[in-house]
């Protein structure tokens, strides 16, 4: 186990690491803090492209409701580098498993590591709505626990992709009286009796009709416009977007994965181990739904397991000898 002392933010990789994170976003970095607690050399890898950086705020952390996403993480990197935690902006493109892990970085570098956290999260997929994705993380939204206190009582629109948008426009009935589903590419007839049911009692409206694009106004979002030239007052839209699980890594170790209705995400135990020994993952590499408090929560499970399967290797390693 190599003893860290010296805090060290270095652009010169050289030698080999006890552990290195791929992913510097609020799992990895949660993670750099207790392995940089630990004593063991660790590198955190990012690219520098968080989920949530469209968001000028996050919520539901609690002593962090409010802050805004690129403040955690600059917080974030201040704190694990006082441990000794090296931090490199750049991209792992490969991956090999060999006696330790290497891993090629897109600036060229090769580290190795004999442990590896991947905490490279997901990519979201917009709607293709003219409008959609200008103004994402502003007033078209997609998760009411992130935001929607925030917009309560406003005039929502839910802009449905699936049968499952059904399930969004009953949540966010919770913060605003006034909601209506737009079909969008969804025909009445996917639509359940118990669908139509819940959302008459919620009291959503339901509109058919593609949407061709949004309405805004002084740069805020006014309204919803149909294919067919109607248009629809609304002042927030929630949407559901595709969810791309960044996985390529873990395919290349061979990691299996299991399919969800929001893509493939590597089969894991309680603490996050994947099925390659020696891999863990934390926050939305693992799972849609992770949010910044889950992420940081499963990149401190992680990290703990790490540092207790290296302690529990040398100690049988010695045995051995």
């Amino acid at each position: 186990m190599t003893r860290n002392k010296d805090v060290t933010q270095s652009k010169d990789l050289t030698g080999s690491y006890d552990v290195v994170v791929v992913g510097g976003g609020a799992a990895g970095l949660s993670a750099a803090l207790v392995l940089g607690r630990s004593r063991l050399r660790t590198l955190v890898v990012d690219a520098g492209e968080p989920r949530n950086a469209p968001s000028d705020h996050m919520q539901g952390y609690l002593t962090r409701d409010g802050m805004s996403p690129a403040e955690f993480l600059a917080l974030g990197r201040e704190e694990v580098a006082r441990y000794g935690v090296e931090l490199v902006r750049d991209r792992a493109v490969d991956v090999a498993r060999g006696e330790d892990f290497a891993v090629r970085l897109a600036g060229g570098d090769t580290v190795h590591a004999r442990r590896l956290i991947v905490t490279t999260g997901l990519r979201d997929e917009l709607p293709a709505v003219e409008g959609v994705a200008e103004r994402f993380g502003r007033d078209v939204l997609h998760c009411p626990f992130c935001h929607g206190w925030e917009v309560r009582d406003e005039r929502f629109g839910v802009l449905a992709t699936s049968p499952l948008s059904v399930h969004q426009a009953l949540m966010v009935s919770g913060w605003s009286d006034d909601v209506t589903l737009f079909l969008h590419t969804v025909a009445e007839s996917e639509l359940s009796d118990d669908d139509l049911r819940r959302l008459a009692a919620a009291g959503v409206k339901v509109v058919p009709g593609e949407v061709a694009g949004l309405r805004v106004e002084d740069d805020r979002l006014t309204g919803v416009r149909l294919a067919d030239g109607t248009a629809h007052d609304r002042t927030v839209l929630f949407v559901a977007p595709r969810a791309v699980p960044q996985t390529g890594l873990m395919e290349q170790l061979g990691a299996e994965l299991q399919e969800t209705p929001f893509g493939a995400y590597p089969v894991v135990d309680p603490t996050g181990r994947t099925t390659v020994p020696g891999v863990w993952t934390a926050g939305n590499a693992l799972g849609f739904a992770e949010q910044v408090v889950h992420a940081a929560s499963g990149g401190y499970r992680a990290a703990a397991a790490i540092v207790g399967d290296l302690i529990m290797s040398g100690l049988d390693a010695a045995l051995t000898d």
